[in-house]
């Protein structure tokens, strides 16, 4: 067998898992197109491996590490994905950018004469509705 075929086939697995991490939202999705370019840097190790007639069989050992880590890669991905999962209810991609929270010091007013003049009584009166709604998103 020529050593174009595989070759072909790793490089068409990798442009495919690209476009995925590239092109998707979902979290899962993000993640098994990772695991699509492994398994094509995977495909060209062993092919490599047995083109060259390595003895030693260094590209299928170096595959069996690169498997591992995958395996653990999937694990440690998978946990985050569920745990941002649970506190937000979707694994949109584009809306873990909002992950930080802002502090109510951080949007003061830099005008000292802007606090003189905002009233008070209106800012005392939403202050607890706006920490239950903190309390909720941190729940």
């Amino acid at each position: 067998m020529h050593l174009a075929y595989p070759a072909v086939l790793a490089v068409l697995l990798f442009c495919t898992g690209l476009y995925g991490v590239l092109a998707r939202r979902n979290a899962i999705l993000v993640l098994m197109s990772v695991e699509l370019m492994l398994n094509a840097v995977n495909l060209n190790l062993v092919a490599f491996d047995v083109w060259l007639r390595d003895a030693l069989h260094g590209g299928q050992a170096l595959t069996l590490f690169t498997i591992a880590i995958a395996a653990a890669e999937i694990g440690i991905g998978l946990a985050i994905v569920l745990a941002v999962y649970r506190n937000r209810g979707s694994s949109d991609i584009d809306r873990l950018r909002d992950t930080a929270e802002t502090d109510d010091a951080e949007t003061l007013p830099e005008d000292a004469d802007a606090d003189a003049d905002r009233d008070t009584t209106v800012d005392q009166a939403t202050a607890p509705a706006g920490k239950a709604k903190k309390a909720e998103a941190t729940a």
